[in-house]
């Protein structure tokens, strides 16, 4: 007979952090976020003044009939919040996902890009 605490907690659904890569490229911050099993309907992304959050969920769906020998594949929670400062321009914030992986391309404001200083000879 298994053991009633195991099961239980076998039975809740992780919350878990999604490892990430951050890039800054070209006037821009791309985030890179590994996301296995999530789709696009099971994703929330959201931007509350200076709080970037994120959350998906991956569901796992088993099929009828048989016994699983062994059962690692499991449903999740993935959740990742990122405090953004005022350089990132809140309308210039795109979401994409594809093979698992969510890429957030961040715009940053035009007056906080790098800009090269002309020199005057005289």
């Amino acid at each position: 007979m298994a053991d009633k605490n195991l099961q239980k907690r076998s039975e809740t659904r992780p919350t878990v952090r999604a490892c990430c890569d951050v890039l800054e490229n070209d006037g821009e911050i791309t985030l890179k976020l590994e996301m296995p099993g999530v789709t696009k309907d099971g994703l929330n992304v959201n931007i509350d003044g200076d709080q970037l959050e994120i959350r998906g969920m991956r569901d796992v769906k088993r099929p009828e009939g048989g016994n699983y020998l062994i059962h690692e594949i499991r449903e999740a929670d993935f959740y990742q919040v990122y405090t953004i400062d005022e350089t990132i321009d809140r309308n210039k914030i795109d979401a994409s996902l594809k093979h698992g992986i969510l890429t957030l391309k961040l715009g940053v404001k035009e007056s906080q890009k790098p800009r090269k200083i002309e020199i005057a000879a005289k």
